[in-house]
């Protein structure tokens, strides 16, 4: 592996043996999607090959039947504990919010409920501080109010790696072990480990997904990167954002800040 690689790597399963230790109980959300995916490849060299804790799809009944299918697969090849936890409907949610982000907002309260009858005081999230700007601002171990709410405003300084903790009893601590990582660095190392994806993500008739999401706001994007040679090289090169493909980026230049504030992934 290279160094950039390997450093990456260490710093990820450093974070994941600190949230063990120091919070529990802890779940893990896996969403299928690269990056998690990655990241539960991590949690098991972690843990000498076992995954100590349950993986979690939030799941509104609206995922790309090859996500399912990815889903099903890694359980038992993996041999994995996983919570499907079904998300509130659509009509539940705040009717003021539009269309696609008021759709987006299932898996925030869908997270609300699964924190109330399984009680996890931790939540390994597989995000990355490059993909959204308001995810830079983020820490690796961010406490989370009571409701869910996320003040970014009012985090704890990480200074030399030494993690904040603590939690109070009626709140929760999200713990994200990929901040510093880049959609590329995944992608190598996707490559390096030979970890399994799911194919959409290759290209199909001029189109692929950069970014995994429900089948009625997530959409493809212009590729012919059919490869993970090809991936890598079109990652090197292209303006397109990662997140070109997700709808509600696309209604309103908020969108994505209100549904954080809320307690959105």
């Amino acid at each position: 592996m290279s160094d950039s690689l390997a450093g990456l790597e260490a710093r990820s399963i450093y974070i994941l043996r600190e949230a063990y230790k120091s919070v529990r109980p802890l779940g893990m959300l896996w969403s299928m999607g690269k990056d998690s995916t990655a990241l539960l490849w991590m949690v098991r060299k972690s843990f000498f090959g076992k995954v100590p804790f349950p993986v979690i799809l939030l799941d509104t009944g609206m995922e790309l039947p090859e996500v399912y299918e990815f889903r099903d697969r890694l359980i038992m090849d993996w041999k994995l504990e996983c919570i499907n936890h079904p998300c509130p409907p659509e009509e539940e949610m705040d009717q003021s919010l539009k269309p696609a982000t008021r759709s987006a907002a299932r898996k925030t309260e869908g997270l609300k409920t699964l924190l109330e009858q399984h009680q996890f005081k931790g939540i390994i999230v597989g995000i990355r501080r490059d993909e959204q700007g308001l995810r830079a601002k983020e820490r690796v171990f961010s406490p989370r109010r009571a409701d869910g709410s996320w003040n970014f405003k009012n985090q704890p300084a990480e200074l030399w790696d030494q993690f904040q903790s603590e939690i109070s009893p009626d709140a929760h601590m999200r713990i994200h072990p990929l901040l510093h990582w880049a959609e590329i660095d995944v992608w190598r190392y996707l490559k390096r480990e030979n970890i399994p994806c799911v194919p959409l993500y290759f290209a199909r008739n001029g189109m692929r997904y950069r970014s995994l999401g429900e089948h009625n706001i997530t959409f493809p994007v212009a590729s012919n990167a059919a490869t993970l040679d090809e991936i890598i090289a079109e990652l090197e090169t292209t303006k397109i954002s990662e997140r070109a493909g997700r709808a509600m980026d696309r209604e309103s230049e908020d969108s994505f800040e209100l549904l954080r504030a809320r307690g959105y992934m």
